[in-house]
């Protein structure tokens, strides 16, 4: 029987014509590809994980995002068509979203030109004329999305998606001073150890705060069996991962957690069946943030935080 045919990463990026540096960000954030080690540890990728690449290839040249590519190709279906352009009112004038659109890609005009003073103030434009809530969902969550995109199809560096990623970061943390005071329910934020990226949790609580909840953000990278110091039947855990496996890794953990607190899992990892893996009554959070926050429900103390300014 013929052995297998297995590559070496820059074997692979010169076959299908894509960078080492996607390749590699195709397979941490997306799990695309299935390596095996060699006998001196390399890396090796088979036939299937071509396949895959050159799929992925097609449909983010048909106008799917790279998030939408990967899910389809590794879930063996075809992805959802790209979303359809802004709406503009019968009087011409722009839909709210066209208006999301403009401050979205004037933010990033600044951010490419890597002029921080600018971006500031296009940051505070957007805060301005939206509010909080509305600049959350509608400009910052997708231009992270975005950023992201650009990154892992080696559009973009990894050090210029740390400047962008970091401006931003910035700007959310500046408004969530105080954000643990007052006397709404109790959110306890955080990703599990495997798991990097946390800005979209950051801004998460930033849409809980303005709801009456008080936050204890604990970030990227944390440990869920350090958590159970923080449990009490009072609190709300909202653990957030890009990757299934990332929780998977912590399942003991999560389901000591789950049975002394309420739970609620975020973000591409949170699957119902991790969920039910994870015990009962372990919430799946929506991808849209307004809608997740809406899900966990308010307090009596909502409407204390001006969505406008600092919560």
């Amino acid at each position: 029987m013929e052995a297998p045919v297995m590559l070496r990463i820059g074997q692979l990026s010169a076959r299908v014509g894509v960078s080492t540096h996607a390749l590699r960000a195709w397979e941490s954030r997306y799990g695309l590809l299935s390596p095996v080690r060699s006998d001196g540890g390399y890396r090796l990728y088979g036939l299937g994980d071509e396949s895959r690449i050159r799929q992925m290839k097609a449909l983010l040249a048909a106008g799917h995002s790279a998030a939408q590519a990967a899910a389809a190709v590794l879930a063996g279906a075809p992805a959802v068509s790209p979303a359809a352009a802004p709406a503009v009112s019968p009087a011409g004038r722009p839909a709210p979203a066209d208006r999301a659109a403009v401050l979205r890609r004037r933010l990033r005009a600044a951010l490419d030109d890597r002029s921080e003073p600018l971006a500031a103030r296009r940051l505070a434009q957007a805060h301005r004329e939206l509010g909080l809530g509305p600049m959350v969902a509608d400009v910052l969550l997708p231009y992270l999305r975005e950023l992201g995109e650009r990154w892992s199809t080696g559009a973009i560096t990894v050090a210029e998606e740390h400047y962008a990623s970091n401006i931003v970061r910035g700007w959310l943390t500046a408004h969530a001073q105080g954000w643990g005071e007052g006397g709404g329910p109790m959110a306890v934020l955080a990703c599990p150890l495997a798991e990097q990226h946390d800005i979209a949790l950051l801004a998460f609580g930033l849409l809980l705060r303005r709801a009456g909840w008080r936050i204890r953000f604990l970030g990227a990278q944390t440990p869920l069996a350090d958590l159970a110091s923080f449990a009490a039947p009072t609190v709300t855990f909202v653990l957030a991962a890009t990757r299934v496996g990332a929780f998977s890794a912590e399942l003991g953990a999560l389901r000591a957690l789950s049975a002394r607190a309420r739970v609620a899992l975020a973000g591409g990892g949170a699957t119902p069946p991790l969920a039910r893996r994870a015990g009962p009554g372990v919430q799946v959070l929506p991808p849209d943030l307004p809608a997740a926050v809406a899900l966990l429900g308010g307090s009596a103390a909502a409407g204390t935080a001006d969505g406008r300014g600092s919560p």
